[in-house]
């Protein structure tokens, strides 16, 4: 992740480079060019006015008298029709001149030439100063872009600890929060998670506890009472008393076994909890709504408000993920999402405009690696288990239109 974040803002910052410093490049060369040549020309001007004076005034035109009229390494040349050429200056080496060629009235032509070194070498500054600059700028971006990558990454190692420690079996939460909102919310649910985990295995080493003590007894007797069939295998009479005595303490077993595992199964255990029905329709709503509106979908909200119902939020809440998924993968139009009353318990139920399930498939559609639209047919089957472990249950009421419907548990004081 640090690598990808530094090569990202470092390709963020070559290219604001390239696009600010070659045009500059290019603009700061051709000024520097067009000054030396204007300079050039008004050379060429003033010699060209100095020498149609000095004709003007009947004066002879000499090397001399235009010396100080042009910079230092210009060559200047004067052609007088009638007269011998006027030079003053060496004559630069090289064909990649600064030139300009000005004419005069009596027919004089000036020309003033000057070698392109000065300006070759402003050019050379001005492109290493660029170079220079856009060296810092990379620098600077590099170095930003590792203390970045530093802030960002030791919040999402620290997680990554805590999310193996919980997978180790330390379920402590570590309630830490790094300023970032996202990360803050991971971390939330890191702590929700290692609480619940917390409770789940509190609630093992009780239901370990309670069985270790209430079969102690019966296990003990039952064992004693086979001893002693054994022991009497020669008098039937006898055998059929201890066993028969037997029978019923493994009766007893039985019973103490049954009620252990309902009392682990009630709905009402740590894990699940009276909670705000809508307030998990909500979250699908907002998590659901960019990937709707993607696909020009609607999801539309119909039925009871208010509802309190019971069981564990997270698993609904993922169990209606899967049935909104399957909507916008296989269905087809609106998604609607109805809440109603059923008995005692509550129904959502999650219908959409598709073709609907095959009739071939019905019910057959909630079993693993059964699916009629080319998938792996595995998510109704984990809904289905989620549905049914969280003490409600998940069935298809209509093919066509498909309806899906949630069966859960209502709280008595709603």
């Amino acid at each position: 992740m640090k690598r990808r974040m530094i090569n990202s803002l470092l390709g963020v910052v070559l290219v604001v480079v390239v696009v600010f410093c070659v045009p500059l490049a290019l603009v700061e060369k051709r000024t520097i060019v067009n000054s030396a040549q204007d300079r050039v020309d008004a050379a060429a001007v003033r010699v060209l006015a100095l020498v149609e004076n000095r004709l003007n005034a009947g004066e002879p035109v000499t090397g001399r008298a235009f010396d100080n009229q042009v910079t230092e390494g210009s060559y200047v040349e004067v052609q007088i029709p009638g007269q011998e050429v006027v030079s003053t200056g060496e004559r630069p080496a090289g064909d990649h001149l600064l030139k300009a060629v000005e004419r005069g009235n009596s027919g004089e032509v000036v020309t003033v030439e000057q070698s392109r070194e000065d300006v070759d070498h402003q050019i050379a500054n001005m492109l290493l100063l660029l170079g220079v600059v856009a060296l810092l700028a990379v620098q600077a971006a590099v170095a930003l872009a590792v203390w970045q990558a530093k802030r960002l990454a030791r919040p999402l190692t620290d997680l990554a600890e805590t999310a193996e420690r919980l997978g180790s079996g330390d379920p402590r939460p570590r309630d830490r929060r790094y300023g970032v909102p996202e990360l803050d919310r991971v971390a939330e649910v890191l702590d929700t998670s290692a609480e619940r985990i917390a409770r789940m295995l509190t609630a093992e080493r009780r239901l370990a506890a309670d069985a270790s003590h209430q079969l102690r007894t019966p296990l003990t007797a039952l064992s004693m009472r086979l001893e002693e069939i054994t022991a009497l295998a020669e008098e039937p009479e006898t055998v059929k008393e201890e066993a028969t005595i037997a029978l019923q303490q493994v009766e007893r077993l039985t019973d103490v076994v049954q009620r252990l595992l309902t009392t682990q199964r009630d709905p009402r255990s740590p894990t699940a909890v009276a909670f705000d029905l809508d307030e998990v329709i909500k979250q699908q709503v907002e998590e659901w709504g960019p990937s709707l509106r993607e696909t020009g979908r609607v999801l539309s909200l119909e039925g009871l408000h208010g509802v309190t119902a019971v069981g564990t939020p997270g698993t609904v809440a993922q169990v209606l993920a899967t049935l909104i998924e399957n909507s916008l993968m296989h269905g087809a139009g609106t998604i609607t999402l109805r809440v109603r009353p059923s008995g005692t318990s509550v129904v959502v139920e999650v219908q959409d405009q598709g073709a609907g399930v095959p009739p071939d498939l019905g019910n057959r559609v909630f079993e693993r690696a059964v699916s009629g639209r080319n998938s792996t047919g595995i998510g109704l089957a984990v809904a289905r288990d989620l549905a049914e472990a969280d003490g409600g249950r998940l069935e298809l009421l209509s093919l066509r239109p498909p309806v899906f419907a949630i069966f859960l548990g209502r709280s008595q004081a709603d």
